[in-house]
C-alpha cells in the first residue's frame, strides 16, 4: 500500500440501502435525554486517533481515550447513536451467542475463559458508566432472561446455564414454571436468567456517553461524513466535506452501516434490520402480570424475538424487519401480533411507534477485531448484544492505541475476511425471515 493510495469514497454511516439523514420518528428519539453539542469538524485537524462513526464502539473508544490524555475526535456522518446504537431494543445482555464451553473450544482454554469474563461483565460496565457519569437513561439492572420454547434451544440453554455455573457466575436456570412466573406466559420450556443483564433507553445511553466523553476532553462531531481515508506517511488522511482530518490511529465503527471505506469490510457482515414496536403506557394492573419483575426477555430460537417494559409500563416487541427503513406500527404487525399471544389478556393496547435499523451480523457469531494496516483498527458485528459489547470494546480498543499488544487483547485480532456470495445477503435474509414468521403463523 502506498502513501497516497485512497482507500474508498463512500459515507461511513451510509446505510447499504440508502438512509435519511434525521433520527427515525421512535419511542427514543421522543424521550431520550437531550443531544449533545456535536457541530461539524472544522478541518483541516490534527488529532492522534480519528474514530469513523458516533455508536456505542466510537463513543466509548472516545471516553476510554480521553481519560488517558490522548487527543481524539469521533467523526460521525448524521448524530451521536444515529444507528442502531440508538435504536435497538434497548437490552443490555452479557455474553456472546455461544456457551462458554463452545468458546473455548474455539478459541482455545486461556483465551477463551477471558472471552467468557469479558463479555460476561461487560453489562456491569455499562452500569458503572452510567452511573459514573450519571447518565439519564432509564437504566434498570433488572437481569436477562435468555428463554426457549422448543426442545432443542431449551436442552441448549439448560447446558449453557450449567457452564456458567460451573464458573461460578450469576445465571439461574428456570424450569417451564419458573419461567412461566418470571416472563408472564407459559410460552417458554427454560429459561436462563443472568442477573447482570437489564435495560436501557439507548438513545440516550449513546447521547449520554457522548456528554461523558466530551467532559473528558474528545471531540465529537456530528454532520461529519468521511469520504475517503487514505495513508500519509505514519499515518493517516481523512477526508470529509470540510477538509481534512489528519491522525496517527484511525478506528472504523460504523457495524450495521459499514460501506467501502476500508477494502472487503462490508462484505464480512450481514446487516440485519432489526425492528421495534412500542405501546401507549400500559395500565399497571397488565403491565405487572409481563415480566413482573422488570428483567428483560429475548428467545433463543431460530428467528429471535425479544421484549421488554420500560419505565413507563409501554411494552417494546422487537425481532427481524424488512430491509428497508421502517416508521409506524403498521410495519411491524407480525409483532404487535405476537405479543397478544403471549400476553391474551393484553387486550387492544393502542401501538403508538414502530422503527428500525441496522445491525451487523459476522458468519461465526463472534464480534469481529481487525487491525488490516499500521495503527488503523476495525470492530464491529455484535449480532444483536451491542450495546454491552461494543461499550466492552471500546475499552480494548483504548488498551490497544495506548500501547497493550494485539496478542495480549482479550478478542482475538483477525483477518478480514469478505464473504463469497456476499451480494446475494438481501435473499438469504427474507428467506429466513419468511420462515421465522410462518413458524410463529403456525404456533411453532
Amino acid at each position: 500500500m502506498t502513501g497516497n493510495d485512497r482507500m474508498g469514497t463512500m459515507s461511513t454511516d451510509t446505510a447499504m440501502t440508502g438512509t435519511r439523514s434525521r433520527l427515525p420518528r421512535s419511542l427514543y428519539a421522543e424521550t431520550a435525554r437531550e443531544r449533545a453539542d456535536t457541530g461539524p469538524v472544522v478541518a483541516p485537524k490534527r488529532v492522534d486517533v480519528a474514530v469513523i462513526g458516533g455508536g456505542f464502539t466510537g463513543l466509548s473508544t472516545a471516553l476510554h481515550l480521553a481519560q488517558r490524555g490522548v487527543d481524539v475526535a469521533v467523526l460521525e456522518a448524521n448524530e451521536p447513536g444515529w444507528g442502531a446504537s440508538g435504536r435497538n431494543g434497548g437490552q443490555v445482555n452479557s455474553g456472546l451467542k455461544y456457551e462458554p464451553d463452545q468458546i473455548e473450544s474455539d478459541f482455545g482454554a486461556e483465551r477463551g475463559r477471558r472471552m467468557v469474563a469479558f463479555s460476561g461483565d461487560a453489562p456491569n460496565l455499562v452500569f458503572d458508566l452510567i452511573r459514573t457519569h450519571q447518565i439519564r437513561c432509564e437504566a434498570n439492572q433488572s437481569g436477562t432472561i435468555r428463554a426457549a420454547f422448543t426442545r432443542g434451544s431449551a436442552d441448549y440453554l439448560r447446558r449453557a446455564t450449567e457452564g456458567w455455573q460451573r464458573r461460578g457466575l450469576p445465571v439461574e436456570g428456570l424450569d417451564r414454571d419458573a419461567v412461566a412466573r418470571a416472563s408472564g406466559t407459559d410460552r417458554y420450556q427454560f429459561g436462563a436468567l443472568d442477573r447482570r443483564g437489564g435495560s436501557v433507553n439507548p438513545l440516550g445511553y449513546a447521547r449520554g456517553l457522548a456528554d461523558a466523553a466530551i467532559k473528558a476532553g474528545a471531540a465529537i462531531h456530528g454532520q461529519t461524513k468521511v469520504t475517503a481515508l487514505s495513508r500519509q506517511g505514519d499515518g493517516w488522511s481523512v477526508s470529509t466535506p470540510n477538509g481534512v482530518v489528519t491522525a496517527t490511529w484511525v478506528v472504523l465503527a460504523t457495524n450495521g452501516y459499514t460501506d467501502n471505506l476500508w477494502p472487503g469490510l462490508r462484505q464480512s457482515i450481514v446487516p440485519v434490520y432489526s425492528g421495534i414496536v412500542a405501546t401507549e403506557p400500559l395500565p399497571a394492573a397488565i403491565a405487572d402480570r409481563i415480566l413482573p419483575h422488570r428483567s428483560v426477555l429475548y428467545e433463543h430460537e431460530s428467528v429471535t424475538v425479544y421484549f421488554r417494559l420500560d419505565a413507563q409500563n409501554r411494552l417494546l416487541m422487537g425481532g427481524r424487519s424488512r430491509l428497508r427503513n421502517l416508521e409506524g406500527p403498521d410495519g411491524f404487525r407480525d409483532l404487535t401480533a405476537y405479543a397478544k399471544r403471549l400476553y391474551p389478556f393484553i387486550g387492544d393496547p393502542a401501538w403508538s411507534h414502530g422503527w428500525n435499523g441496522q445491525l451487523a451480523i459476522t458468519p461465526d457469531h463472534y464480534p469481529h477485531l481487525h487491525e488490516p494496516a499500521p495503527q488503523l483498527i476495525a470492530c464491529l458485528g455484535y449480532n444483536g448484544r451491542g450495546i454491552a459489547m461494543a461499550t466492552a470494546m471500546g475499552g480494548e480498543i483504548a488498551r490497544r492505541v495506548t500501547g497493550t499488544a494485539a496478542a495480549d487483547l482479550t478478542m482475538p485480532v483477525t483477518p478480514i475476511k469478505p464473504m463469497r456470495l456476499h451480494a446475494l445477503w438481501p435473499i438469504a435474509v427474507k428467506a429466513r425471515i419468511a420462515y421465522g414468521r410462518a413458524r410463529m403463523a403456525l404456533g411453532l
